[in-house]
């Protein structure tokens, strides 16, 4: 008798109990897409090959990153894999359309040229089309989470209601396994979710070590309604991302302020004293919520991959998540 495919959830890295729930650690592909910098070919397959040794088996990209490079490129180095082994996420609400062609993507921090742009369509028609424009460039027949990016960012003329629908649609017809919003605004993300419509949530820096404003209503409104929440910018754009926290440290893309920095020395300070670092932390601390059930991270390099599935293997002791209060 011929056996059923396998669902990929099943074979993801550090699955969790519950049906179907996602795995604990994905790749985010916008390094893939030269974000900040430009990432070499040689760095690129490093960091995918390094992801899938390491049990590394769900993938999120988007046309914004790179306008359209990470998507090439991570489809192109996951073509060897078994497909049915792997989760891919992607993007809709942005087209890629052509540009200038006269200089650069910096303006977005984007290291690629600007002959091709974004732009906003959050219409059905667009959300089809941006789905159809991915899968080309992914190679793929499908992909397993699209989530609606950053709808807080659209003109006001773009209807997060409109999109929600056509993803919807694009469910019941087969097209996609599971829907959902990518978003750093709690409160766009709450109301996705109290539509009742959405599978999963894709939350940028909402819930971390140093801050957790999602706590208040998106994470009770995702188990009340069942709907997954994959957690992003965990290190709150790098203030949390070294055991040791220089002065020069980032958050929210900006110098960090003065409060924070001390705040994230003091739990440094906390992990040191435990025997792990403030990385080691960060990386776990969102995993604690019952409603979160994986977290993404950007990773550029076969070296950054391996530390972070160093990181989330390692055991914090329970003396110091009651000593920060989680």
């Amino acid at each position: 008798m011929e056996s059923a495919t396998p669902d990929p959830v099943e074979s993801a890295r550090h699955r969790r109990p519950g049906p179907a729930r996602l795995p604990e650690l994905g790749f985010g592909a916008a390094q893939l897409g030269n974000i900040f910098r430009v990432t070499t070919q040689e760095e690129a397959r490093g960091a995918v090959e390094a992801a899938w040794e390491g049990g590394i088996r769900m993938y999120d990209t988007a046309p914004h990153y790179g306008v359209g490079t990470s998507e090439r490129r991570l489809g192109a180095l996951l073509a060897p894999y078994p497909r049915e082994e792997y989760l891919v996420s992607t993007k809709v609400g942005r087209l890629l359309v052509p540009g200038p062609g006269d200089g650069d993507d910096m303006d977005n921090e984007f290291a690629v040229p600007n002959d091709v742009v974004r732009e906003w369509d959050m219409t059905e028609e667009g959300i089809r089309r941006s789905h159809a424009e991915s899968l080309e460039r992914l190679g793929l027949d499908r992909v397993d989470i699209l989530y609606l990016h950053d709808p807080e960012e659209a003109p006001q003329e773009h209807s997060m209601d409109e999109a929600l629908a056509a993803l919807v649609a694009m469910r019941d017809e087969g097209l996609i396994s599971r829907i959902g919003v990518g978003s750093k605004d709690a409160d766009v993300l709450t109301r996705a979710v109290r539509t009742g419509l959405i599978d999963v949530v894709m939350m940028s820096g909402r819930y971390t070590l140093l801050e957790q404003p999602a706590a208040a209503e998106l994470l009770p409104a995702c188990l009340e309604h069942g709907v997954e929440v994959v957690a992003v910018s965990v290190f709150n754009s790098g203030i949390l991302s070294r055991p040791v926290v220089p002065d020069t440290a980032k958050y929210e893309y900006g110098d960090a302020p003065e409060d924070l920095l001390q705040r994230a020395r003091e739990l440094a300070g906390l992990a040191q004293e435990h025997g792990v670092e403030l990385p080691d932390l960060a990386i776990r601390y969102p995993l604690r919520h019952p409603a979160i059930s994986s977290v993404v991270l950007g990773m550029r390099t076969a070296d950054q991959v391996r530390q972070n599935i160093e990181r989330i293997d390692q055991v914090i002791p329970e003396e110091l998540w009651e000593q920060i209060g989680a």
